[in-house]
């Protein structure tokens, strides 16, 4: 009888892999407005993703994990009544339904406000919110293209994309109007971003050395 491989022990805080955790980048902040993450199944054992941590760092904050969210669903999520926007930009796509305005008013009290993020690479976050008309009609927060990131493990298309966690930490830091409160999260993610980095070197010396070709890295 072939005895099964044993799997790696993991961290029972961050849940990777011990060799490869991460909770020496928890950085706890405070924050009034609620975060509802939304993550696409492909995000959960990404290495590279950002939810994860962001979601150890907000105490105000959940993921639940899916790519077809309809609104009955939705609405059991949301069920506090909150002023509920969407972490996304415009678009002007005829196929989805017209967001709501951003009623500017109701930004003004950060704890009753709730901000949900699509956590997925740009083309998976796109199908996400084509499936989901209820995600399209939400108010859109959008914070434009002058966001610099440091998610450099994970390539950008276009001016602006960045990580979940840098784009949730702006969005937090606009509505609250204090960008100081988010700056050692910010530094902390350059270390998580540092250490998958030297993974990914560390495998592609160890690929180049052996003679095998190193696989692609995975876009955003």
């Amino acid at each position: 009888m072939q005895t099964p491989a044993r799997k790696r022990p993991h961290c029972p805080v961050c849940a990777r892999p011990q060799s490869t955790c991460i909770c020496q980048w928890i950085t706890p902040v405070a924050q009034a407005t609620e975060v509802l993450i939304l993550q696409h199944p492909l995000e959960v054992g990404h290495a590279k993703n950002s939810a994860g941590l962001l979601h150890l760092c907000l105490a105000n904050s959940r993921i639940v994990v899916g790519e077809v969210f309809d609104a009955a669903a939705l609405q059991t999520l949301l069920q506090e009544p909150k002023y509920t926007v969407l972490l996304y930009p415009l678009s002007d796509d005829p196929a989805h339904a017209v967001p709501a305005l951003l009623d500017a008013a109701r930004l003004r009290d950060p704890a009753q406000v709730r901000v949900v993020v699509l956590d997925a690479t740009w083309r998976k976050s796109r199908k996400m919110l084509h499936l989901s008309p209820w995600l399209q009609s939400l108010p859109r927060l959008s914070l434009g293209d002058s966001l610099v990131s440091g998610y450099s493990i994970r390539k950008a298309h276009k001016p602006g994309q960045c990580s979940t966690l840098e784009a949730s930490c702006a969005a937090l830091a606009q509505l609250q109007d204090d960008a100081p409160n988010y700056l050692p999260l910010l530094q902390a993610f350059k270390g998580f971003v540092a250490q998958q980095g030297g993974y990914v070197q560390a495998h592609v010396s160890a690929s180049t050395s052996s003679g095998a070709a190193p696989s692609p890295r995975r876009a955003v």
